[in-house]
């Protein structure tokens, strides 16, 4: 006849097993939910100055080639 035995856990081993299950899938929702914020704000001229510009990559794309003359303000 089989015997169940209670294991007992301390509270530390079982967060730090909570923590290494869940982080690699908190990184890929976190970095997600920034990518698909910068994208939704990437028409804003404060996120394009700031943000898109200095992209090593892509900064060309987003620099405003708009002459003075034609800018309102």
């Amino acid at each position: 006849m089989s015997r169940v035995v209670f294991h007992p856990r301390t509270a530390a081993k079982l967060s730090n097993d909570l923590v290494r299950k869940w982080t690699p899938s908190a990184a890929l929702w976190g970095a997600g939910a920034g990518l698909f914020a910068l994208y939704l704000l990437s028409v804003t001229p404060l996120v394009k100055r700031t943000f898109l510009v200095k992209v090593p990559a892509l900064g060309s794309y987003y620099e405003d080639k708009t002459p003075a003359c034609d800018k309102p303000f």
